[in-house]
Formats: structure tokens, sequence, C-alpha cells
């Protein structure tokens, strides 16, 4: 009977499912608002590149990273 396999299965997952994860401080994570970023090199949406300098506008610039499950 292949119901056996399959409770062990589902109790397995159950048991990975319920450990405890350890939490992640995200307020450590990258760089500080106001803090400077090194220069840096990136290809935008279109394939150009961009550089630190080459998005710096006169009051500063906004850098805002975005955590995409696609990418």
């Amino acid at each position: 009977m292949r119901i056996a396999p399959l409770a062990a299965v589902l109790l397995a997952a159950g048991t990975l499912a319920a450990q405890p994860r350890t939490p992640i401080d995200v307020s450590r994570l990258g760089p500080k608002v106001g803090e400077q970023v090194p220069d840096f090199t990136l290809r935008d949406q279109r394939g150009a590149a961009r550089t630190l300098q080459s998005v710096m506008g006169q009051g500063g610039a906004m850098l805002v990273f975005i955590r995409s499950a696609d990418w």
C-alpha cells in the first residue's frame, strides 16, 4: 500500500517546517541612510552601464534595492 510512504514524507516535511528559524536583523544589512556608498558600475534594465557618478545629481542620489523572486 502506498499510504505509508506518503505519510512518512508528510511527517518529515512537517518536522522540517517546524524547525525554528534564526531571525535576521535587517537593520544591519546594506548601507545606512546617509552613508556614502563605494563607487560602482552596474547595468540598468536596458543593459547600459551606470556608475555612481552617472546617477549622482546636484542633491545626491537615492539608491533603491528591490528584491525580486524572479531574478
